[in-house]
C-alpha cells in the first residue's frame, strides 16, 4: 500500500473515532497496523480496542509488541486497560516502580530515559507523567491504600497543574486538611498565563477564611475576561456565569448558613444545567436544611430515574426520609449510598446522623469513625463522635475529640461553638467565653438564623459571670435573629429579674410563656417576679440553665 493510501486510512480511523464509529475505527487501524508495523500505528489500534470497550484485547496487543518496555504512551494506555479490568496490582507493575514523599515530589524514578511518542503535542497536552501519577492514585485508592493514594494524586497535581481530577480526589475525598489543602496550592508552579486556574482552585478548596478572603477570589475570577480581538462588547466573555463557579459560590453560602441565599442560587444553577451534580448535591443540602421535602422528593426521583448507579442518587432518597423523620428509612438509603459508592463522604454523615436522631448513640458513633478513618481530611465525623459524647456528658472526651477536629480544620467557627458548650457544662465559664467570642469572630457578618444559638450561649455564658448587662445585649441580638426562642425569652427575663428589674423580667416571661404556655422554668419565675415586685423580696431560689 502506498504512503498516501496508509495517510488516508489513518485519517479515516480518526474520523471514525471523532464521529464514535469505533468498530469501523478498530476495521481501519488493524489493517494500518498490519501493512506499516510501525509503533504510532499499533498505538492508535490499542487506543481504537480501548475506545471500543476491547480492555483484553488492547492489552495484548500492547504487551505483546514490547514497546510497552520502552514507551510511556504505550504503558499508560496498558494500565488503563488494567485499569478498566480492575487489575489494580498488576496496573501498578505496569507502571513501574517510583518513590514519592509526603508532599508529592517523585524521587528514584526508573522511566526518565523512556520514549515518548507525538512530542509535537506535548506544550498542550496533560504531561505524560501527570496522568501516570494519577493513575497511580487511583490504583492505591481502589487497594484502599489512601495514604499513597493521597501522595500520588499530589505528585499529579504538581507534576501538571492542568491534572484537574487529582485535585478533585484530593478535595471530594477530603484526603486533605485545610492548611494541607492551601499548602498544596501554594507549591503548584502555575504557568504565567493560568492565574485563573489558580484563583479557581483557591475557590474550590474548603471555604473556612474570612469573609473578604473568600470574595477576592471570587471577584478576581469575575473579573477574568476572554477577548475575541474585537471592540464589540458581546464578544467580552468572563467566567461570571460559569456553572462550576457558581457552584462553588453555592457551597459558600451553605458553609456560612446562608440557607436561603443558597437554595436560589443551585435553583438558578439546575435550570440552567440540571444534571450538573455539584449543584446537585449543594442544593440537596440547602433543601434539607430549609426543611423542603417536596423539592427533596421530586429530586430524589429524578436522579433515581436518570442515575441508579451513583450513590448521590440514593442519597437523596435519604434526605428525603430524613427530612420527613422517618430515620428508618433514610438509614436504609444511606446505607444504599455508601454500598454503592464507599468515597461518598455524604452518605456516611447522613447515615450517622440517621443514627443519631433516634438516640441510638453506638451505631452512630461506629459510622462516624469509619467515615473519620475514610476522610482524614474532613474534620464532620470527629466533631460529630464529640458531639455525641456530649449527649452522653462524657464532657472529657468531647472535648479531645472536638480539639481534634480543631485541629483537621481550624476556621471552622461551629467547632468553636460546640468547644464552648463543653466548656459551659463544665463549668468553666471563662473559657466558654472565651470559645463562644472566638466563634463569632469567625463568622462572616451579617449574622444569619443559624448562628442565634451560639449568641444566645454568649448571653448565657455573661450571665453566669453576673455580666448582667452584656448578658441582655446578647439576648436582645439573639432575638434580632430569631423572635420565637422560648429559651432566649427566658434568659433575657432571667437577666432582667437578677438586676432587679423586675417589670422588664415579667413582660419577658409573659413572651416566653406566649410561645409555650407550659414551660415550668418561666412560670415558676413569673409568679416569684410578680411576688418580688410586690414585696421586694429578692430571693431567686430557681437556677436558670
Amino acid at each position: 500500500m502506498r504512503e498516501h493510501e496508509t495517510e488516508k486510512l489513518r485519517a479515516v480511523v480518526r474520523d471514525c473515532v471523532t464521529k464514535h464509529l469505533y468498530s469501523s475505527a478498530i476495521f481501519f487501524a488493524d489493517k494500518v497496523a498490519a501493512f506499516t508495523k510501525e509503533p504510532a500505528d499499533i498505538y492508535m489500534l490499542a487506543q481504537a480496542l480501548f475506545l471500543g470497550r476491547h480492555y483484553r484485547r488492547a492489552f495484548h496487543l500492547l504487551h505483546s509488541s514490547k514497546i510497552v518496555d520502552r514507551d510511556l504512551r504505550f504503558r499508560y494506555l496498558a494500565a488503563k486497560c488494567l485499569e478498566e479490568l480492575k487489575d489494580w496490582h498488576q496496573c501498578l507493575n505496569i507502571l513501574g516502580d517510583a518513590n514519592v514523599d509526603e508532599h508529592g515530589n517523585i524521587y528514584d524514578r526508573n522511566d526518565s530515559n523512556l520514549m515518548y511518542l507525538d512530542k509535537g503535542g506535548e506544550d498542550h497536552e496533560i504531561n505524560i507523567a501527570s496522568a501516570i501519577c494519577f493513575l497511580r492514585g487511583k490504583a492505591f485508592e481502589a487497594l484502599e491504600n489512601r495514604v499513597q493514594a493521597r501522595k500520588w494524586y499530589k505528585a499529579a497535581i504538581k507534576a501538571d497543574p492542568l491534572c484537574y481530577e487529582a485535585l478533585e480526589c484530593l478535595i471530594d475525598n477530603h484526603m486533605l486538611t485545610c492548611e494541607e489543602e492551601a499548602s498544596l496550592l501554594s507549591s503548584i508552579q502555575f504557568g504565567p498565563q493560568d492565574g485563573w486556574l489558580s484563583s479557581f482552585y483557591s475557590c474550590l478548596i474548603k471555604k473556612y477564611d474570612k469573609e473578604n478572603v473568600v470574595e477576592a477570589n471570587f471577584g478576581e475570577l469575575e473579573k477574568e475576561r476572554c477577548n475575541s480581538n474585537t471592540s464589540d462588547l458581546s464578544f467580552i466573555h468572563t467566567l461570571k456565569t460559569n456553572t462550576d463557579l457558581l457552584a462553588c459560590k453555592a457551597e459558600y453560602y451553605h458553609q456560612c448558613g446562608e440557607y436561603q441565599k443558597c437554595f436560589e442560587l443551585t435553583s438558578f444553577l439546575l435550570e440552567k444545567d440540571t444534571f450538573h451534580l455539584k449543584s446537585t448535591l449543594v442544593h440537596l443540602a440547602a433543601a434539607m436544611e430549609l426543611g423542603n421535602s417536596n423539592e427533596l422528593y421530586l429530586m430524589a426521583c429524578n436522579l433515581v430515574k436518570d442515575y441508579p448507579q451513583k450513590a448521590l442518587s440514593w442519597f437523596s432518597v435519604g434526605c428525603y426520609y430524613y427530612c420527613i423523620k422517618k430515620y428508618d428509612q433514610s438509614r436504609r438509603y444511606f446505607s444504599k449510598a455508601t454500598n454503592v459508592d464507599g468515597n461518598f463522604p455524604p452518605a456516611w454523615i447522613g447515615y450517622g446522623n440517621a443514627y443519631s436522631a433516634q438516640d441510638e448513640g453506638d451505631q452512630a458513633m461506629s459510622i462516624y469513625r469509619t467515615a473519620a478513618r475514610l476522610f482524614p481530611g474532613c474534620h464532620l465525623p470527629t466533631l460529630y463522635i464529640g458531639m455525641e459524647y456530649m449527649r452522653t456528658h462524657s464532657y472529657k472526651l468531647a472535648e479531645q475529640f472536638l480539639v481534634q477536629a480543631k485541629t483537621t480544620c481550624p476556621l471552622d467557627p461551629l467547632v468553636y461553638n460546640e468547644l464552648g458548650v463543653v466548656a459551659y457544662q463544665m463549668k468553666d465559664y471563662k473559657k466558654a467565653l472565651w470559645w463562644f467570642q472566638k466563634t463569632l469572630a469567625q463568622i462572616p457578618s451579617p449574622l444569619g438564623e443559624m448562628w442565634e444559638p451560639t449568641v444566645v450561649n454568649l448571653a448565657h455564658v455573661y450571665r453566669k459571670l453576673k455580666m448582667y448587662n452584656e448578658a441582655i445585649s446578647y439576648y436582645e441580638k439573639a432575638l434580632a435573629l430569631s423572635t420565637r426562642s422560648v429559651s432566649t425569652y427566658a434568659g433575657l427575663a432571667y437577666a432582667y429579674h437578677l438586676q432587679d428589674n423586675f417589670t422588664a423580667a415579667i413582660t419577658h416571661y409573659h413572651k416566653a410563656l406566649w410561645i409555650k404556655p407550659d414551660d415550668q422554668f418561666c412560670t415558676e419565675m413569673l409568679s416569684l417576679a410578680l411576688a418580688d415586685e410586690c414585696h421586694g423580696n429578692v430571693d431567686h431560689r430557681t437556677e436558670f440553665r
